[in-house]
């Protein structure tokens, strides 16, 4: 009976959200709440692990989410997102110019939402096409996909850092095994881009203005170096204290490895970050820039609440059983990755949005960790890259990310379809691929 409710209760986050168009916040929390009552909790109960469940979750990502989205907006508005573009199309060079923007999109996933960075950066496959004459849907199709590799596996992306936090991850080893795992997918996106991208045609009738091309709103002069500090610091940083913290204590217990553990925590490393990109908004009046810390807030605002409203969903989950009905036992590590991705992969194609999906299937998988024997500091993680693989599979008609592609790209849905969509299919096969090679080999 508990399964049945608890089908019933995804079933209607789905629906809640494709059909009837309400937003995550409310959906997961009525999902939560009828979970409650449905397992027989008593309301004060049911009041008490929602609560819990949402502070818990928020505690360590909330700032890291705000920050992470102002570094992002800086970089899109002064225009650091195009410099970042072009320092890595100069080292790759013109000749491999569909490879070096697939790279490029990979980079400014990370602090940047996919859909964004497509606009900013779409005005380039024009540009690059008319001067190596490769079609411009190749350089649409590999952007897309090196943008989307980041989207879904590398923090501070808010979906896997959401499905950290619920899946309580260490967030250093996630974007490391994150950064190993969204290389090859995102090589994977280039590959079809070559393949398929001169199969396509464009649609020649479909005009995009200059305006809605992205323009970065500063036209000030971004240095190099200005532009990947953000980005790399907080990186590294988070990285540092996770090594610093393996077990073998490579560097120490002493005064160094207070430090790393100090400045490597994912708030204060984001902090940084965030004091990094100040200077790209260097001769900007104080007034515009208060005004994109602002929109940047409000961005997060709302994947803060999504996020602590998947936290309350997946704490009621937990007062369940789920192991014993299901009849699960420890005996497959593989078997526990890929039940991360099936059912991120269902939310995914169902509901359209990447990170609803990651959130809902972290809060119904969390109870499940210790059964699959996925424990350890890297086998946590991979859960969570499990997860974000699951939720990149598949992008179509449904997600606002297919129609950002195909609508600046001037190309109708069939050719969206097997351009983009199946891109990411791909994409998602090899990601649980490697994965699940992560998992025999650490």
């Amino acid at each position: 009976m508990e399964l049945l409710i608890l089908f019933v209760i995804i079933a209607f986050i789905i629906v809640a959200t494709l059909k009837f168009k309400m937003h995550p916040v409310f959906s997961l929390t009525i999902a939560a709440l009828a979970a409650g009552f449905s397992f027989g909790l008593a309301s004060d109960e049911i009041m008490t692990v929602m609560s819990g469940g949402f502070g818990k979750t928020l505690s360590g990502i909330g700032l890291v989410i705000a920050f992470g989205t102002i570094i992002g907006i800086f970089l899109e508005k002064t225009g650091g997102t195009k410099v970042l573009a072009n320092t890595i199309l100069h080292a790759i060079g013109m000749k491999r110019s569909p490879l070096a923007l697939n790279l490029a999109g990979f980079v400014i996933s990370i602090p940047v939402f996919c859909d964004s960075g497509f606009v900013i950066l779409s005005s380039l496959n024009k540009t690059l096409s008319d001067k190596t004459k490769i079609p411009k849907l190749v350089f649409a199709i590999a952007l897309a996909t090196g943008l989307y590799s980041a989207h879904v596996f590398v923090p501070p992306t808010p979906g896997p850092l959401a499905a950290a936090a619920i899946l309580e991850a260490d967030l250093g080893m996630v974007m490391l095994l994150g950064l190993l795992v969204a290389v090859p997918v995102s090589l994977t996106g280039y590959q079809w881009a070559k393949f398929m991208g001169n199969r396509l045609k464009e649609n020649h009738d479909q005009v995009t203005s200059e305006k809605e091309t992205g323009e970065a709103v500063f036209n000030g002069q971004v240095s190099t170096i200005k532009a990947f500090l953000p980005l790399l610091v907080p990186v590294v940083l988070i990285a540092l204290k996770s090594i610093a913290e393996y077990p073998t204590h490579p560097l120490g217990e002493g005064m160094l490895f207070t430090i790393m553990v100090f400045i490597g925590n994912p708030i204060v490393a984001l902090l940084v970050g965030v004091f990094l990109s100040f200077p790209l908004a260097q001769g900007v009046d104080l007034k515009t820039k208060n005004t994109w810390i602002v929109d940047a807030l409000k961005q997060a605002g709302l994947i803060v609440l999504i996020t602590g409203a998947g936290g309350a969903f997946g704490a009621i989950l937990r007062t369940l059983d789920i192991a014993s009905i299901l009849n699960l036992d420890s005996s497959s590590q593989h078997g526990g990755l890929v039940l991360c991705f099936v059912i991120a992969a269902v939310l995914k194609t169902s509901q359209g949005s990447s990170t609803v999906a990651i959130i809902t299937t972290a809060a119904i998988i969390a109870p499940l960790l210790s059964v699959f024997g996925l424990i350890s500091i890297p086998e946590k993680a991979l859960a969570v890259l499990a997860v974000g693989a699951g939720a990149m599979t598949v992008s179509h008609i449904n997600d606002s990310y297919f129609w950002v592609v195909s609508q600046f790209s001037n190309i109708n849905m069939e050719s969206a379809l097997k351009g983009h969509t199946l891109a990411t299919l791909f994409q998602g096969l090899v990601a649980i691929s490697v994965i699940l090679l992560l998992n025999l080999l650490l």
